[in-house]
Formats: C-alpha cells, sequence, structure tokens
C-alpha cells in the first residue's frame, strides 16, 4: 500500500475506542535506529496551531508527509531548524502533529495520554516549490509526501476541517484493556476480587456491566472502569 491509500485508510477510519498502538508526545517505540534520524541538542516546545483552511490566496496549503513512527515530534524538530537555516519562513509556515487527549485505563490506574491521530504522519502548511518540496523532503526522518509520485497533493477543505475537529475535542477519549465476552477481575467495592464477564460497556459514563455469579445466579453488577481489570 502506498502512502495516499495509507493515509487515507488511516483517516476514514471510524474509531469508537482506539485500540492501536499509543503515541505519547516526545516518546516513540519506532521499528529503525535511532541513529537513523538527526540528533537534535535541545527540544523545542510545542506551539499551538490552528489549522484554517487548505490553500489560501497566496498558495500556500496543507500537505501530509510520511515519517518513520514514532519520530513524529523528532521530524517535526528537525524541520523547524532546517526552516530557520535555510531561511524559509516566507514558504513554510506551520508543522503540526494532530494530537487527541486519551484517557487510558488499565489494571486499576487512569493516566491521561496524548496520543497521534496519525501516527507516522505530520502535516506541513507551505507554499509548495522546488526550494521548499527539497528542504521538507529531504529533512532527516521523513521519507515522503502523501500524494502520486513527486507531486504531492494537497489536503481538501473538508479534511482540514475534521482533522482540526478531532484535535479540538473537548472531552478526552478513553481506551480500556477490556472488551465486551471478556473475563475480567473486579478489583474493588462490595463485589472485590469477584470474577465476571463483561455484558457492556458504556464510554459516555465511564461504566461497564458485568455479570458475576452470586449464588448460583447470573447477576449485573455496574462498576466504574477503575474497579475492574482483565482476569
Amino acid at each position: 500500500m502506498d502512502a495516499q491509500n495509507e493515509f487515507n485508510s488511516e483517516f476514514n477510519e471510524e474509531e469508537e475506542t482506539y485500540t492501536g498502538t499509543d503515541q505519547e508526545t516526545l516518546t516513540g517505540e519506532g521499528n529503525i535506529d535511532a541513529s537513523q534520524v538527526e540528533e537534535t541538542s535541545a527540544e523545542t516546545e510545542p506551539t499551538e496551531t490552528t489549522i484554517e483552511g487548505s490553500e489560501d490566496e497566496d498558495g500556500r496549503a496543507w500537505y501530509v508527509i510520511h515519517c518513520y513512527s514514532g519520530y513524529e515530534t523528532k521530524v517535526r524538530h528537525n524541520l523547524e531548524q532546517r526552516i530557520e537555516t535555510m531561511g524559509m519562513k516566507n514558504e513554510i509556515f506551520d508543522v503540526v502533529i494532530p494530537t487527541q487527549e486519551e484517557i487510558d485505563v488499565k489494571d486499576g490506574k487512569r493516566r491521561v495520554v496524548e496520543r497521534h491521530v496519525f501516527p507516522g504522519y505530520v502535516l506541513v502548511n507551505m507554499v509548495l516549490s522546488e526550494e521548499s518540496w527539497y528542504v521538507v523532503r529531504n529533512t532527516p526522518g521523513v521519507t515522503g509526501f502523501v500524494g502520486m509520485g513527486n507531486d504531492p497533493t494537497p489536503l481538501r477543505p473538508e479534511e482540514v476541517s475534521q482533522i482540526l475537529k478531532r484535535m479540538e475535542a473537548e472531552a478526552p477519549h478513553i481506551k480500556v484493556s477490556f472488551k465486551v465476552g471478556e473475563r475480567v477481575r473486579i478489583v474493588d467495592g462490595p463485589f472485590n476480587d469477584f470474577r465476571g464477564t463483561v455484558a457492556e460497556i458504556d464510554m459516555d459514563r465511564t461504566k461497564v456491566r458485568v455479570m458475576v455469579n452470586f449464588f448460583g445466579r447470573e447477576t449485573p453488577v455496574e462498576l466504574d472502569f477503575l474497579q475492574v481489570e482483565k482476569a
């Protein structure tokens, strides 16, 4: 699958709960050696960026670049350094990693992580020219633009709008380690240490309904996500 189709598949996938690999900010478990990515002397602080549209009157547009999975933050930092040192601020304006807060519930513990919406992809707002293409394409860690051959394809306005909505979601998404039909162990409350089967998961209320064997009969028990763990 080429980068264009891979990104489109990632972009169009409907996800009610996230079960893929976590991509936390400033951490990554890539599939290459760290030596393959240019080392930098200092980390840059993330800047708040607003994605307003795919194309402006001055010719700027949002493009997608593919990079080594887990190295999105390093690629952004390397590219920002190249923009500065090569004097390309008038052609390359923003480098964005779409992220979204996610509550990870595991082993009775809750933690908030910042998940990369599209692992392995970075967005660049730029005016496409031979010079700007060269600066971006030859940044350490970048494997190419999303598009046909050497012809990058800009994002459409509706694609930019959908990405922005996911980044600005008011409530963090919740990820749990169990699914309907799986066996779990209750770790808190009156039914502590009971085992049962997940019958229903309510993501909005962060509640789970578990069927437990109580005095020889299956009884539904409603619990908080933090009160159960995989058996």
